[in-house]
């Protein structure tokens, strides 16, 4: 789990955050990395911890409603983080407003559209609406990307304001080359490096607020062999333009 927001509150506050809470909910990270539900022994290995400590997170973690056991005796996150994930969502204004827009990109190109934000220092997936294609690439909400090889991570770097590139430093995390982010913000769209995961490919555009600050990306992933530039470019500038005309209160 990123401390490094926290860590920052503290040299501003003098307050120190709880480590024992911050230990305990980075048991639900690790829950949401894997794609299912972990047996005590994993989640022990994961987290070098013992059972005996895992095992006491998890309790707590349970009492409060965020994780759960199945039939099978493994535990997963429950549906309660959905809650907080739409609550998450509406607060940072991209909610319901802008799935017409991933709908309608989808519908004309035929491919899986994501939204993606910054948070801990990497870009991660929001909202999705996926191809009906058999063949598509899965993009998971929830799921990270790098800030060097992915195409939202590109676009993030490549347009973010100097307060957001000081966080972005501190956070550790490689840039892509300046000549690739010079070439997004002139472009208006990046492409992933595709070595991120292989046989895919992405796209991206900025999305902007009110106060013309890039803070998310509207993207479409594919199998490379579909990827054809000039196909995907035009709607899809055009639909981030539509987001950040809806974010901007320019769509009534």
């Amino acid at each position: 789990m990123d401390t490094s927001y926290s860590n920052r509150i503290q040299e501003h506050s003098g307050v120190r955050p709880l480590s024992t809470v911050i230990k305990t909910l980075a048991v639900l990270d690790v829950l949401a990395a894997s794609g299912r539900g972990m047996r005590l022994p994993e989640i022990a290995s994961a987290m070098q911890l013992s059972r005996p400590t895992a095992y006491q997170r998890l309790l707590t973690l349970i009492e409060a409603g965020w994780v759960e056991q199945d039939q099978e005796m493994r535990y997963r996150l429950s549906m309660h983080a959905c809650r907080f994930a739409g609550a998450a969502l509406e607060q940072a204004d991209l909610g319901t407003r802008v799935q017409p827009v991933l709908e309608a990109l989808v519908a004309k190109v035929k491919e899986t559209a994501s939204v993606a934000v910054i948070d801990r220092g990497l870009p991660f997936i929001v909202s999705r609406v996926d191809s009906e294609s058999l063949l598509r690439a899965e993009q998971k909400l929830g799921t990270t990307m790098s800030l060097s090889g992915s195409a939202s991570g590109r676009i993030l770097t490549a347009f973010a304001d100097e307060a957001t590139l000081a966080r972005l430093r501190q956070s550790g995390e490689d840039f892509a080359p300046e000549e690739i982010l010079v070439e997004a913000r002139a472009n208006g769209y990046a492409v992933s490096s595709g070595y991120t995961k292989s046989g895919v490919i992405a796209i991206a555009a900025p999305v902007f607020d009110l106060n013309g600050r890039c803070f998310a990306t509207l993207s479409l992933v594919m199998p490379e062999t579909r990827f054809v530039l000039d196909t995907f470019k035009q709607p899809l500038i055009a639909a981030a333009g539509e987001i950040t005309s809806i974010q901007q209160g320019k769509h009534r």
